[in-house]
């Protein structure tokens, strides 16, 4: 999301699993500048948000993208990773 010269990274989720779920939410802007947070989706059908804090942005919008990712409980190195959903760039003035 982009608003003035601040970027920043929001999912909602729904997690109707009844188990615990983690998420990592990362914003990845230009020059290697990346911000990350972890969520902790509860274990019900409310509809929840993740948002990471908004930062400065000097490029045009869109040069910044967002990457969510939600794993199962357990071990880090074990759980399962279920959805892994990314932002898009914009198209260019080309198309």
């Amino acid at each position: 999301m982009a608003r003035g010269t601040a970027v920043w990274a929001r999912v909602y989720y729904r997690n109707t699993t009844g188990e615990e779920l983690r998420s990592v939410l990362t914003l990845m802007g230009p020059g290697g500048r990346t911000v990350e947070l972890h969520c902790a989706p509860a274990a019900h059908d409310e509809p929840g948000t993740c948002e990471t804090p908004r930062v400065p942005s000097s490029d045009t919008p869109g040069s910044a993208t967002a990457i969510a990712e939600f794993v199962g409980a357990g071990p880090a190195e074990e759980a399962p990773l279920l959805l892994r959903a990314g932002s898009e760039r914009a198209p260019g003035p080309r198309g």
